[in-house]
């Protein structure tokens, strides 16, 4: 039987032959042949010709691309990264102050602080397919070069996130197929230098948004999120994510904030790329339909963050202070790293390092930590902005002539402090001004004065106790100098005499300071100065004697003065005064760490002493009112300080702390009104109070001023600094001072000797032998030679601290005229007083008074010494004679009637002296009998003299 399979083999025999008897097998094979051969034709062609395109595409792009260098991967990265980031702030303890100035808002973040919202909404909007492309898509390509040959109205764009990044850190924006070419090329390439989420926190950092609400502009999500929504990126909702998402498409038109920070009134624009934003998020599946709708109905405007002052607006002294002082580290530390010393470089390489130090403050993102306690500083600046506290605003200054000028606008009375820390030099706090919008300049530390009598511990005395010319102890006499024809003065334009320097110093006397700075080397005492961080002296200065009492020719900061000052109270080691602690990369890397260093420039010895001398200004010198006006007590000691013409006030004061300065002035240097003096202490006490208030350890220590071995007290007579005598000790002239034990007296004091002296108004000299006794006093002379030796020849006067030497006189003798003294004129009776004229010669010691009961015999019935001109007397007759320095006495001129007039008693006798012995003469040192006149020879009586009832009246011979 035949099988199925048989049977169907035979029947497609059958069918085969039947069409080879048709022709039609023939047919096919000549239409099939015909036909495959045209395929291979074409498809050859085609290939051929897409590889011509493909290789003139090639070479076109080859082309554009010709002069692109092959970008090693480290290269690649540093570009990517070198994005500009703003720099921030930092108060001490690590306190944020705030971002530092710059034209760019910018701070660094990882992806991992980002919101996932802001993630999603990111690629769902700019790269669907960014975590699948290899840095381009070419369809999205094609679809965008079509629509640029095309026209059309909408271009969707065919830059991946990748390809942005390059176009805005290694490429610029232009637009151009040469810049289109290079950017996929790079794109390319950088997918394989970076990871995707490399890629995508890179371009997070670097795209701009627009501005924030201080109107700045800002770049990445961060600085964003903070700027727009108050909130850090990681915070940020479903909506805000979306609106900052859309707002890089265009920045400037989609931004909420003007230039100056308000909020826009028309906000549709970047509400609705918000809307598009949610709605391509949708699409892509990336958010659910009740997160859309929920986002959709978010009030952005509502949630905007409000207006916020800039760190700048804030503190415009300290952010300004703070760039410079950064500026000027990293360019020193930039010269040093290339082995360069600031001194040696050119004007153009310095400039090169200073604007590459800025560009690293204003784009780098690093971190900068500071010295300034927060509190304190703000405390200060409120104390400055009390008007109350000043004096009133300059409206005039006067030009080189003397003429006076009103200024087109008045200028108020501006204020500078320093508060520094004594042993590390840090600057706690500071006031730089009143009003920085009213003038920029930093008056604590950008603005060198003039420091008056400040100076005279830095200068004046400092180097003359470090060598052993004077001790506190040591008499410098204040008296008139001449300095070629400089004649310099008091401020009260008057002069103490003979006094200690620790008198001087307290009472801030000008020459005592210019004495002592006399007896020293100017240009080894200026050299300690430059030690102690002065930095603006001019050699004109170095050799001016004016110099020790502050006349500079440039000037001295308030820190300078402040940083000064402080060298004494670290016992004469100077630490230099700094503000910037550390510097960091926006990584974390330590880029600057400050290191203090105590250098020594005066010995613990002399520091200690001026210390207490300085001591001596707050609780009884020209600062003794500080200590009622502070909240605390503490062993302060300071110097006052002003200019010619009040100028500049200034008030510096150390404790065993800090060190605290304040200066107050007007920036065109003018005459300051009212008691400047006590309105710059007053200000001073405020300030230093509002440090204490937030920092009462650092300010008020529990320790007072220690003092070093090597001083002691000894004693000393106050009229020379040498050890007592024991006529010094009988007068009670010795007093104790503190001495450096190298520079402690070994002389006793020769000074004194016993005397006769006679006064003269307020002045004292040395009786003759001829004196009178009874018009002088015993007493304690100083030695002629010794007043000589101290340029005292002219003195007159002498006090000193303890007011010792009142009753000390000077062995300098009164001149005497050489002729008898003329007639005491006017005198009278007046109330029951006889009194007198003054007598015009100025070697006239005293008065004698004679009396008579009947006017024919008169006694001397007392004396007078010559700063009197009346006394009391009984009823009779009484005249009055002079009596000069020599003994010498002039003759009766008026005699006055007291009461009524009495007939003699007895014949006329010998005017007696008074003393009993009828009339004898007197021993050679007293005055003889009143001479008569030459119209009365005869008796020796002075012959009768016009009394006050007649009318006639005789002529004075003087």
């Amino acid at each position: 039987m035949m099988s199925r399979f048989d049977e169907l083999k035979q029947n497609w025999e059958k069918f085969v032959h039947l069409l080879k008897e048709k022709g039609i097998i023939r047919t096919a094979r000549i239409t099939y042949n015909v036909t495959w051969n045209m395929f291979l034709i074409v498809t050859v062609l085609l290939i051929l010709g897409g590889v011509f395109a493909a290789g003139v595409g090639a070479g076109f792009f080859a082309s554009l691309v010709k002069d692109e260098p092959v970008r090693a991967h480290t290269s690649m990265k540093e570009d990517i990264y070198n994005y500009e980031e703003t720099s921030t702030a930092y108060f001490a303890n690590k306190t944020y102050l705030g971002k530092l100035q710059s034209d760019l808002d910018r701070q660094e973040i990882s992806l991992k602080e980002v919101s996932p919202y802001v993630l999603k909404a990111v690629i769902s909007t700019e790269d669907q397919y960014f975590y699948e492309h290899d840095g381009v898509v070419p369809k999205a390509i094609f679809r965008a070069m079509f629509q640029e040959f095309s026209g059309a109205s909408v271009v969707t764009g065919g830059s991946t996130l990748t390809q942005q990044l390059i176009k805005n850190q290694i490429l610029t924006n232009e637009v151009s197929f040469d810049r289109k070419a290079k950017e996929i090329l790079l794109a390319m390439r950088l997918e394989k230098v970076l990871k995707k989420d490399e890629i995508l926190e890179a371009y997070l950092n670097i795209v701009p948004y627009g501005r924030n609400s201080s109107g700045r502009n800002v770049a990445g999500i961060q600085a964003a999120a903070e700027g727009v929504f108050g909130v850090p990126a990681s915070k940020l909702n479903l909506a805000q994510s979306a609106y900052l998402s859309g707002l890089p498409k265009n920045p400037f038109v989609y931004t909420p904030f003007n230039k100056g920070g308000e909020q826009k009134e028309d906000m549709t624009a970047g509400i609705k790329r918000m809307q598009t934003v949610l709605s391509r998020m949708l699409s892509a599946g990336s958010i659910t339909q009740a997160e859309y709708d929920e986002a959709m109905k978010y009030d952005i405007k509502k949630n905007l963050t409000t207006k916020k002052q800039s760190s700048f607006e804030r503190y415009p002294y300290l952010t300004v202070e703070i760039q410079r002082r950064t500026v000027e580290l990293l360019t020193k530390l930039n010269a040093e790293k290339d082995g360069k010393k600031l001194s040696d470089l050119s004007a153009e390489e310095l400039k090169e390092y200073e604007d590459n130090a800025r560009t690293q403050v204003r784009q780098k993102g690093i971190k900068i930590f500071t010295t300034i306690d927060q509190k304190i500083y703000d405390d200060m600046q409120q104390v400055v902005k009390n008007d109350n506290l000043f004096g009133p605003a300059n409206q005039y200054v006067y030009n080189s002539r003397g003429q006076r000028i009103k200024l087109d606008k008045p200028e108020p009375e501006e204020v500078g402090a320093t508060l520094i820390e004594n042993k590390t030099g840090k600057i706690i706090s500071f006031v730089g001004g009143r009003d920085f919008n009213r003038e920029q300049t930093n008056h604590a530390m950008r603005a060198p004065r003039q420091n008056g009598s400040t100076m005279k511990p830095l200068l004046a005395y400092s180097y003359a106790l470090e060598t052993g010319k004077v001790q506190p102890g040591s008499i410098v006499p204040d008296t008139p100098i001449a300095l070629g024809t400089w004649k310099p003065n008091n401020y009260d334009m008057d002069f103490d005499g003979l006094v200690s320097v620790r008198h001087s110093l307290k009472k801030s006397r000008n020459i005592p300071a210019i004495k002592s700075y006399q007896r020293v080397d100017h240009m080894k005492a200026t050299e300690k100065l430059m030690q102690m961080g002065v930095t603006s002296l001019t050699q004109g200065d170095r050799t001016q004697p004016s110099m020790a009492l502050g006349a500079l020719g440039v000037g001295i900061t308030v820190e300078e003065n402040v940083n000064a000052f402080s060298t004494f109270a670290n016992g004469g080691n100077f630490v230099d005064a700094y503000m910037i602690e550390r510097i960091e990369s926006n990584d974390g890397e330590v880029i600057y760490q400050h290191k203090s260093e105590a250098k020594p420039v005066y010995s613990p010895q002399t520091s200690y002493l001026l210390i207490d001398m300085m001591r001596d200004v707050l609780s009884s010198g020209t600062a003794s009112g500080v200590p009622r006006k502070l909240a605390f007590q503490s062993d302060w000691a300071g110097k006052t300080g002003t200019t010619n013409g009040d100028k500049d006030s200034w008030f510096v004061a150390s404790n065993p702390n800090v060190t605290f300065g304040v200066w107050i002035g007007y920036d065109t240097p003018a005459d300051l009104a009212g008691n400047t003096g006590q309105r710059n202490q007053t200000i001073w006490a405020q300030l230093i109070n509002a440090a204490y208030k937030n920092s009462p350890q650092l300010v008020d220590p529990d320790k007072q001023f220690a003092m070093p071995s090597g001083i002691v007290r000894r004693e000393i007579c106050g009229i020379s600094g040498k050890l007592p005598s024991d006529l010094c000790r009988s007068a009670g002239l010795v007093t104790t001072d503190l001495f450096n034990a190298k520079f402690t007296p070994n002389e006793v004091d020769d000074t004194l000797t016993k005397g006769r002296y006679v006064l003269v108004g307020d002045a004292k000299y040395k009786a003759l032998p001829s004196t009178p006794q009874e018009f002088t006093k015993d007493g304690v002379l100083i030695k002629e030679e010794f007043l000589r030796e101290l340029g005292l020849e002219a003195l007159n006067k002498l006090t000193n601290t303890t007011n010792l030497l009142n009753n000390i006189v000077p062995e300098k003798e009164l001149k005497e005229n050489g002729k008898v003294p003329s007639p005491v004129a006017g005198a009278k009776m007046s109330d029951g007083l006889l009194s007198w004229a003054s007598h015009g010669e100025n070697d006239v010691i005293g008065y004698r008074i004679y009396h008579s009961s009947d006017g024919t015999s008169f006694k001397k019935i007392g004396s007078v010494t010559a700063d009197k001109t009346s006394a009391k007397v009984p009823a009779g007759v009484v005249y009055v004679t002079a009596v000069d320095i020599a003994g010498k006495e002039s003759p009766a001129q008026t005699k006055v009637q007291v009461g009524e007039k009495k007939p003699p008693a007895e014949p006329p006798t010998p005017p007696t002296d008074g003393n009993g012995d009828g009339g004898k003469p007197d021993k050679p040192q007293d005055p003889p009998p009143p001479p008569t006149e030459p119209s009365d020879p005869g008796t020796g009586d002075p012959p009768p003299a016009t009394t006050q009832n007649k009318n006639k009246k005789k002529p004075s011979n003087g």
